[in-house]
């Protein structure tokens, strides 16, 4: 059976039903992000924290959305990078690739400072370089996450996030509750795009499209559905922080979760709180730079980035030179920044990869599966407010970032 691209290589097996596909999305989405955003999201929302994870769920569902439709249209690798590339040109496909690669660049920095916030929060930074280290070493041999140790994880995530939540259901309510006041409707905002940095792996279900059975009904229905789940989780959990730590004690936390099941009066419940933060972040790490350094290799054979970065290992068959490049960079970021920053930061490049998934998205035609036009638009609007909402000092470093990569393909070009 040929590939649905044309390519005349084998295609997947239809082997994936509904309940499979929201299994994977919740596997892609319940990760590391619960355990990190909330802090930093509370600082600027408040007890208006709740609002601001329904902004990010609406922006997420149509983004998903969007990425769904292109997906089966495009089933190659690549994501908005060939989306961008096909429906709007091949500078917009650079663009989206870009901010992908330095977005998730950020996302793999927040990831090593929330294990080392959990596991040694007296030595973050210096933890967090070792775990960045270690993990780009595990990819470079070439060994990855199984189905099963992602599966396991995945459920012992659930597990904490379920004890957190019935352990902070009978304690009493935080005396920082109301410590730090709301900002508005630019507080929420800004708290939704730090939120946004939660729901990553959310379009991991849209790329699915060559392995579920009937992929047309199949993936628009386990979306909303796995988005879902995914919040409810998250607004219990989120709730019950609120109602143990209060808004300014959860603002100040940068291990909320751990924080929380103390001053319920269960301290005992912290080792295991912060093992399951830790496993998150470190499954989250592992896969996130196995995945920026595929995007950063496909740009390098495409030559938006140096050709030296396309190199292969000969024995482990493992793209190692962009390995090593992503490792490094990411270490190098997780040694000064603190996870506030490196959130934003990630948010910012993630938003703008998805404005362009969804405004690619609007070019559809009925025949070729567009969405209902309200969905792209709304992605895009969403995707831009909540970009520009962003702490300052993320939103300047970001637009500089996503500037000079729109630069250099100028620049390649002439």
């Amino acid at each position: 059976m040929s590939a649905p691209d044309g390519s005349g290589g084998p295609s997947l097996s239809r082997r994936l039903g509904t309940f499979d596909a929201v299994v994977i999305g919740l596997g892609a989405m319940i990760g590391a992000g619960v355990f990190a955003a909330f802090g930093p999201a509370a600082a600027a929302a408040g007890a208006w924290l709740p609002a601001a994870l329904a902004v990010a769920a609406v922006v997420a569902y149509c983004n998903a959305t969007s990425s769904a439709r292109l997906a089966a249209r495009y089933p190659a690798s690549g994501g908005t990078y060939v989306y961008g590339r096909e429906r709007l040109g091949p500078f917009w496909g650079h663009l989206a690739g870009w901010s992908f690669v330095v977005g998730k660049s950020a996302s793999c920095a927040a990831m090593a400072l929330t294990v080392g916030a959990y596991l040694r929060p007296d030595h973050a930074h210096a933890v967090a370089v070792a775990a960045v280290l270690t993990l780009t070493a595990v990819n470079y041999v070439g060994v990855q996450k199984s189905a099963l140790a992602s599966r396991l994880v995945v459920a012992f995530v659930l597990l904490v996030l379920i004890t957190v939540v019935v352990t902070g259901a009978g304690a009493d309510r935080g005396a920082a509750r109301d410590a730090v006041a709301p900002v508005g409707v630019a507080g929420v905002l800004q708290a939704a795009g730090l939120l946004f940095f939660a729901f990553a792996g959310y379009a991991r279900i849209a790329t699915l499209g060559e392995e579920v059975r009937e992929p047309a009904t199949t993936i628009p229905r386990a979306i909303p559905i796995a988005l879902g789940v995914t919040v409810a989780v998250y607004l219990a959990v989120l709730l019950t922080l609120l109602h143990v730590l209060g808004a300014g004690g959860l603002a100040a936390a940068t291990d909320p979760l751990a924080r929380a099941v103390s001053a319920a009066g269960v301290p005992g419940l912290a080792p295991v709180v912060r093992a399951g933060a830790v496993a998150a972040a470190a499954g989250s790490l592992l896969a996130l730079v196995l995945g920026v350094s595929r995007t950063t290799l496909a740009m390098a054979r495409d030559g938006h980035l140096p050709k030296a970065l396309a190199a292969v290992h000969p024995r482990f068959h493992v793209p190692h030179r962009a390995e090593l490049a992503v490792g490094v960079v990411v270490a190098a970021v997780a040694a000064v920044v603190d996870l506030r920053s490196a959130i934003g930061f990630s948010s910012f490049g993630v938003l703008v990869y998805y404005a362009v998934a969804n405004v690619s998205a609007w070019t559809l035609s009925a025949a070729e599966g567009r969405p209902p036009r309200l969905v792209p638009v709304t992605g895009v609007v969403g995707c831009l407010v909540l970009a520009a909402t962003l702490p300052g000092a993320s939103v300047l470093a970001g637009a500089a970032v996503v500037a000079a990569g729109g630069l250099s393909y100028v620049l390649r070009r002439r």
